[in-house]
């Protein structure tokens, strides 16, 4: 069966009448992530997930996932790599148990990842757009810090399982194309929600998303009639 990939203005416009109607697309998105990282996980109770979060949806759908690993007793460290985070999903993941490390610093990502099992890559998502489009999908600041610092210290130690929110952070959503290779984090498995992000099937993307999974959360069906981007067999 062939794979379908959507544009990030796609995706948005396909959210778009669910969310004006207050559908809680985030939790949705976030369940449905927290449960594929449980099913990784041999021994929920006595595992670690290491969340490296943005300020954004896409950082949010990982705060929310954080709190649902935590109240399934998975020990969670959420690192807000941009130096904040989504104020409400925050507050879930906090209330949950998740340790929020606000004084973390990307020298510190070398111990952080060997003491993960699995890794949540939720820095940045389709909020900037495709490069075509006029977006800017490049990680900058302190978050591309903790992409290459993390990065690097799964090159030495390849042992956590990472998984991808929507896409891998970095990669432009609709090309695939990566300005900075070292400052992508390359996943095992991609999370995807609504419709496949055309980035994920062409491009230096598709070689960095690993198994893409995707999770309709209810909102696929603004899909239907809509020509894909790119087509995969």
């Amino acid at each position: 069966m062939p794979k379908l990939g959507y544009t990030a203005a796609q995706i948005r416009a396909a959210e778009a009448p669910l969310l004006a109607k207050g559908v809680p697309l985030m939790i949705r998105a976030a369940q449905a992530l927290a449960d594929h990282v449980t099913s990784v996980l041999p021994e929920p109770s006595a595992s670690r997930v290491l969340v490296l979060a943005g300020a954004g949806d896409n950082g949010g759908d990982a705060c929310w996932a954080a709190s649902f690993l935590a109240e399934a007793g998975v020990q969670v460290n959420v690192v807000p790599v941009m130096g904040r985070l989504s104020p409400e999903p925050e507050a879930g993941a906090r209330e949950s148990g998740a340790r929020i490390l606000t004084e973390a610093k990307p020298v510190d990502a070398a111990q952080l990842v060997a003491d993960a099992d699995v890794i949540i890559d939720g820095m940045l998502g389709i909020g900037a757009g495709g490069t075509a489009a006029g977006g800017s999908p490049a990680l900058r600041g302190t978050a591309r810090d903790w992409a290459l610092a993390v990065h690097a210290a799964l090159t030495e130690n390849p042992h956590p399982l990472v998984i991808a929110v929507d896409l891998p952070s970095g990669i432009d959503p609709d090309s695939g194309e990566v300005a900075e290779p070292e400052a992508v984090i390359p996943a095992d498995l991609t999370v995807t929600f609504i419709g496949i992000k055309a980035g994920c099937l062409q491009g230096e993307g598709a070689k960095l998303a690993g198994k893409v999974w995707l999770e309709p959360i209810g909102a696929s069906q603004h899909l239907l009639g809509v020509p894909p981007a790119v087509t995969v067999s």
